[in-house]
C-alpha cells in the first residue's frame, strides 16, 4: 500500500473561477505549483487530485469536456517533469446527495482503492472546509489548508476554526516542503 499526497484542484493546483473553469482557457497554474509538482516525483507517495465540478451536474460543460481539461492539466505538470497518478472527480451538484461530493469521503475512498493507498499514511492539501472534511472523514492521516483559492476566507471561518488543529500554507509549495519533512 502506498501513501498519497490528496491534491484539491481549484484553488490548490490552478486558480479558482467563481464562474467555473468550463474551457482550458479558463485554466491559470498557480504560481509555483509546477516546480513544487516537479519535485514531488522523488518522494514515495501518489499523486493524486481529487475535485468537485459541479459545472458538469449544472450544464455549463460536458463531463467529456472536464475530463478533457483535467487531462490537459495532467499533460502540463507531465511536461514540467511532474506527474499524477490519479484524477478523481464528482460531477454532482450540492444537492444531488452523492457519496463522491466532498466533504463525503467518496473521492478518496474511489482513489484509495484504484491505486492501493494507505490513507493513515498520506497527506491532503486543500483550499476549503470541504477539502478538510473529506480527509477527516476519509481518515487520511495529515490535513492542511492553503490560502490560495478560497483558503484564506475559509481560515477565518468559525467552522475551520473549530476543527482540530491542522497547518496552515500560504501555497501548495510551502505546504509540500513542510508536510514532507
Amino acid at each position: 500500500m502506498y501513501p498519497a499526497v490528496f491534491l484539491d484542484r481549484d484553488g490548490v493546483i490552478i486558480k479558482n473561477r467563481p464562474t467555473y473553469v468550463r474551457t482550458w482557457d479558463d485554466v491559470e497554474i498557480l504560481p509555483d505549483v509546477l516546480p513544487a509538482l516537479t519535485r514531488m516525483t522523488t518522494r514515495p507517495y501518489k499523486i493524486v487530485i481529487i475535485t468537485n465540478q459541479s459545472a458538469v451536474a449544472r450544464g455549463l460543460i460536458s463531463l467529456r469536456a472536464a475530463e478533457k481539461i483535467n487531462q490537459r492539466l495532467t499533460d502540463a505538470i507531465k511536461k514540467a517533469g511532474g506527474r499524477i497518478d490519479g484524477i478523481f472527480m464528482c460531477p454532482h451538484k450540492p444537492d444531488d446527495n452523492c457519496e463522491c461530493r466532498k466533504p463525503r469521503p467518496g473521492l478518496i475512498f474511489q482513489a484509495a482503492d484504484t491505486l492501493t493507498l494507505d490513507l493513515k499514511r498520506s497527506i491532503l492539501i486543500g483550499d476549503a472546509l470541504t477539502d478538510l472534511q473529506a480527509g477527516l472523514n476519509a481518515g487520511v492521516g495529515k490535513i492542511a489548508l492553503v490560502l490560495t483559492g478560497r483558503g484564506l476566507q475559509q481560515a477565518q471561518s468559525l467552522e475551520v476554526q473549530q476543527m482540530k488543529p491542522f497547518p496552515v500554507f500560504d501555497n501548495l509549495t510551502q505546504a509540500l516542503d513542510a508536510l514532507y519533512e
